[in-house]
């Protein structure tokens, strides 16, 4: 609980306008996107089974096209509230991937739905935050160094350098 009530009292600076915030803000609307996404192909599969009927076998169109439809949904959520970042991400990366270079590579970058570009955009995106993570208003920065997922508990005091002390938090990216 005094660990909830601290986060809280973080809260206000967490919220500055900022190059943070805004990795924040951009991650939350990109989880969005993917989970909004997710709902569509899980509401109407035939747009991903459009996509990969190209394969004689009736498993693997229907077994990617619930890998999809699982992977936007749930690393969509993930993505969202920025839990398991980098998980979430991983997740993605194959479904944009082919996205990309299966589905829409044939198309010009100026075609008139410009899926190729915004499954381009998305593709980097997901790196981005595959590489760097969450941002600090997420629930892994929430959850920080105090908690490991194995649930062991971790030295929550910033580290020292001989002669010089700094925070593991001034350290990062971002």
């Amino acid at each position: 609980m005094t660990q909830l009530r601290a986060w809280a009292n973080r809260l206000p600076y967490l919220m500055r306008p900022g190059p943070a915030l805004g990795f924040d803000l951009v991650r939350a609307y990109l989880g969005i996107g993917l989970f909004v996404r997710g709902v569509l192909f899980v509401s109407h599969p035939e747009l991903v089974l459009n996509y990969l009927s190209s394969s004689e076998s009736w498993f693997v169109p229907y077994a990617m096209a619930h890998y999809v439809a699982l992977a936007h949904l749930g690393g969509g959520v993930l993505l969202a509230f920025g839990l398991a970042t980098r998980l979430a991400a991983f997740v993605q990366l194959p479904v944009l991937a082919g996205a990309v270079f299966l589905v829409h590579s044939g198309e010009n970058l100026l075609a008139a739905g410009q899926s190729l570009e915004f499954s381009a955009l998305v593709l980097m995106l997901l790196l981005v935050y595959l590489t760097v993570g969450a941002g600090p208003l997420s629930v892994d920065a929430w959850l920080g160094d105090r908690v490991s997922l194995l649930g062991e508990r971790h030295d929550t005091q910033p580290a020292t350098v001989p002669g010089r002390a700094f925070s593991p938090a001034a350290t990062k990216l971002i």
